[in-house]
């Protein structure tokens, strides 16, 4: 009769003990689950700010094109060009602290105050240069126009795309439970660009 009871608690231990296992296997599971579904998020988000990355550079290589030629028609506006340049090296240095501090308010801040000087720079240049018919009958220069609009579009497609992959990241980390792990493995939420595409509209060259 001992036996049998020593037997039957036994059984039962082990029954515990697999419950036990499972549920621990389980938890397992399900923390892995979350964990790489907040890792694929975050590379859709660098991924995705890549791109803007790859347009910006462009954008900024452009411009020394754009006052090579202005500058040979503008002589007198030596200030206007050298503002100009200025701005698009405040933008590269923006853009350089951004992908350092991905995560960092204050640096998607300065990234997009230095982008809205690069462009308030463009713009008076741009309606500086509605005085010189000869400039904007410029073959180089349209063919400058051509390649900046291009490149504008295709900024405001890629941080339109961007700002979707950081909503979605960052509704992953705050819902329950994933903002126990989000917390725990030191994910933070992720900037978007504050301006759409209507509000920082960049000047078009249109000569």
């Amino acid at each position: 009769m001992a036996s049998a009871g020593i037997h039957f608690f036994a059984v039962g231990g082990l029954v515990i003990a697999g419950v036990i296992a499972a549920v621990v296997l389980i938890l397992a599971f399900v923390v892995i689950g979350i964990y790489n579904g907040i890792q694929r998020a975050r590379v859709r988000c660098d991924n995705a700010f890549a791109q803007i990355d790859v347009q910006l550079k462009r954008r900024f290589d452009l411009i020394p094109n754009l006052i090579e030629v202005a500058k040979g028609y503008m002589a007198h506006e030596r200030e206007t060009l050298a503002n100009v340049i200025a701005a698009r090296n405040a933008a590269v240095q923006g853009l350089q602290s951004r992908l350092q501090r991905p995560t960092d308010p204050a640096a998607a801040a300065e990234l997009d105050r230095a982008m809205a000087g690069m462009d308030g720079a463009l713009g008076r240049l741009l309606a500086v240069a509605e005085a010189y018919p000869d400039l904007k009958a410029n073959q180089n220069m349209l063919a400058v126009q051509e390649e900046l609009s291009s490149t504008e579009n295709r900024i405001a497609f890629a941080r339109q795309a961007f700002n979707d992959a950081v909503m979605r990241f960052n509704e992953m980390i705050v819902v329950f439970p994933n903002n126990l792990l989000a917390g725990l493995f030191g994910f933070r939420q992720q900037v978007p660009f504050q301006a759409d595409a209507a509000e920082r509209a960049s000047p078009t060259v249109r000569f």
